[in-house]
Order: C-alpha cells, then structure tokens, then sequence
C-alpha cells in the first residue's frame, strides 16, 4: 500500500477567475457604484443611482450583479438597504486600474471640479489619501510619531510594491512618542482592531508617495471626522477640511492646508 504524502493530503490550487471580476467592473454604471463606496461606507441604493447618472431599476440591477460576485455586499438599516464594498481589496483593485485606465473626457465643470478634489484629498476605502494624505504622512514621520522609512516612492527601486496598492518594501511603526501624542489626540493605539495590521500604507496613486492605512491610517481618519476637521465633498470619496480642521491641522500636526 503506497504511503499518503504531503503532496496527496494538500488542497488542490485554484486559479482565479480574473475575467469575472473584470467584467463585473467593466460597465460604466457599476464602475462609478464601485467607486462612490470606495470610502468605505454603506450608501443606499438611491445615492448610488445619483452618482452613477442612473434610474433606480438600473442601479437595483447592478447592485444585485455586484453582490453575487462578492464585490459588495448589503445591509438591513431599518427599512432600508445600503450597499458598502466587501473590503479594501476591492478598492485597491479599482485604484490600481486607474493607474493604466485613459483618463475620462470631462464635460462638465462639476467633473473638472470632482476629478481636482480627488487629487487634494480623497479617502481610500476608510483611510486618508490624496495630499492631504500624503503630508498628514509625512508630519506624522518628521514629528517622530511614526519610524521606519521616509514616506517616498521610488519606482525604479521598488521590488514588491505597485503604485495604488498597499505596500509590502517598507516597515513602518509607532513610537513611543508616537503612541502618546496619538492617545492624547483621541486616538487610542491599544484599542486599534486586531483584524488588522496596526500601520500599513498604501501607494498613492496621484501622488506616488505613501499615505496612512492599516488600522491606525482608519482611527486617526475617523477621529478627524469625529472632531469635525474634515466633512464629505461633493463625490462621496471626496474630502475636504474645515476651517477648524485647517486650524487644527497646522496645529497638531503641522499640515498646512493649501487648498
């Protein structure tokens, strides 16, 4: 009688089914559903139609197309459904396709206006990006709360990292200086979800540089919406600082606000 191995006990490997995936992104309509919830939040059905520029039987069809192939998933609010995306790796998708995507024709001011506010300060899935991203990165790094690289992007030295993604060549972590100044700013470091990585970044797709992500990346923004330093723009991805947030944002951390 042949002796099992290793080789006969292990899972067969499975290949990926790209091609599904891509075609479920590949409509217009549900390419710009996928994009409003990419900030994490769960959205109703009605504000995706808005967004996507369609009716509710449309948008209803699409949503129920992206639930059957696990891109997003809904929720019972009371009476009502919302739609959020089943998790960040849906975004960092969609993030790393607009990197080799031909940019959109714009037609109209609004457009222009929304494809500019993306680039100043945007959220990717439930983390800050954009370049108010960048440099609440950056401060965090030259004020000692976060260790471990510069917060750049070379591509020509990059070997596992791809821009819109998150990033696997560097190491970053919280100081211990940097873990009182955060608990003295509301944010508890302890009390981050152990799902997760505590400090991760992810490549910055407009800006080639590292943003904030991980669990940290999503307390620190939470916490800037919660002290009202920063509200929802006109695209549900976009953000914008308030006046107070400006002030406070100078003042904590030493981000000025240019824009």
């Amino acid at each position: 009688m042949r002796t099992a191995t290793a080789a006969d006990t292990a899972p067969a490997a499975r290949q990926t089914d790209v091609a599904r995936a891509a075609a479920l992104i590949a409509d217009p309509s549900r390419a710009r559903v996928l994009k409003a919830l990419c900030d994490g939040r769960a959205l109703p059905a009605g504000a995706l139609a808005a967004e996507a520029g369609v009716g509710a039987p449309t948008v209803s069809a699409h949503l129920s197309k992206l639930v059957a192939g696990g891109l997003v998933t809904a929720e019972r609010h009371g009476r009502q459904r919302r739609y959020r995306l089943t998790g960040p790796e849906v975004t960092a998708a969609l993030e790393a396709l607009a990197l080799i995507a031909p940019p959109l024709p714009v037609t109209s001011l609004r457009e222009s206006g929304v494809a500019n506010a993306l680039h100043r300060a945007r959220t990717c899935y439930d983390h800050l990006a954009g370049q108010l991203g960048v440099a609440l990165m950056a401060a965090l790094l030259e004020r000692g709360l976060l260790a471990g690289h510069d917060g750049g992007h070379d591509p020509a030295t990059a070997v596992r990292d791809r821009p819109a993604a998150y990033g696997h060549d560097a190491e970053y972590r919280m100081t211990d200086a940097g873990r009182d100044g955060l608990r003295a700013f509301g944010v508890d470091p302890d009390g981050l979800p152990r799902r997760r990585p505590a400090v991760r970044y992810c490549v910055d797709w407009s800006e080639h540089r590292h943003h904030l992500a991980g669990g940290l990346g999503a307390a620190l923004t939470a916490r800037l919406f919660a002290l009202g330093w920063l509200r929802h723009g006109v695209s549900p991805r976009v953000v914008h600082p308030t006046d107070a947030g400006a002030r406070g944002l100078e003042r904590t951390f030493g981000v000025r606000v240019g824009f």
